[in-house]
């Protein structure tokens, strides 16, 4: 194969491409869910369903599928406000129906919306914020700062 054929486009994504990850360590769980590791270990005891295996060190190993049902529980819990036996059925009614997955994305989708929602808001709070400051005061800052950064260096 040519040197060509390795700068095309397709060969530069599949370099940059991860494989899909089938097994997850609880911090990965933690970081993707946004949960703390004691809310994961006491939903272990609150849903029969979430129990990860364990490796030979003794850490818990989740895999995929257990991944979709922390998003959905938590999604039903914090978004839904059901109750932990409520959504105990609730999941157990998807999972008779097989929707878990499909349900998991759809909360895993409403989540990262909110999660936009709340940064925009955020950005237009500072931006007004920015706004309302007097303009000269704002151009001042800037130049004192300029000036006597310029006079540090000549003296």
């Amino acid at each position: 194969m040519s040197r060509a054929a390795d700068r095309s486009p397709r060969a530069a994504t599949r370099a940059r491409e991860e494989p899909v990850r089938q097994f997850f360590s609880i911090g990965d769980v933690c970081s993707l869910t946004d949960l703390k590791p004691h809310v994961l270990r006491y939903w272990e005891t609150q849903f029969k369903f979430l129990s990860p295996a364990k490796n030979r060190s003794g850490n818990r190993v989740y895999q995929r599928r257990e991944v979709e049902l922390i998003l959905l529980v938590k999604h039903l819990l914090y978004s839904e406000k059901y109750t932990i036996e409520g959504a105990r059925r609730k999941v157990d009614e998807h999972r008779k129906t097989g929707g878990v997955r499909t349900m998991s994305r759809a909360a895993l989708e409403r989540e990262t919306l909110e999660a936009i929602e709340r940064d925009l808001a955020g950005l237009i709070g500072d931006l007004s914020l920015a706004a309302d400051r007097p303009r000269a005061s704002r151009t001042s800052a800037l130049s004192g700062e300029w000036n006597e950064g310029s006079a540090a260096e000549s003296g």
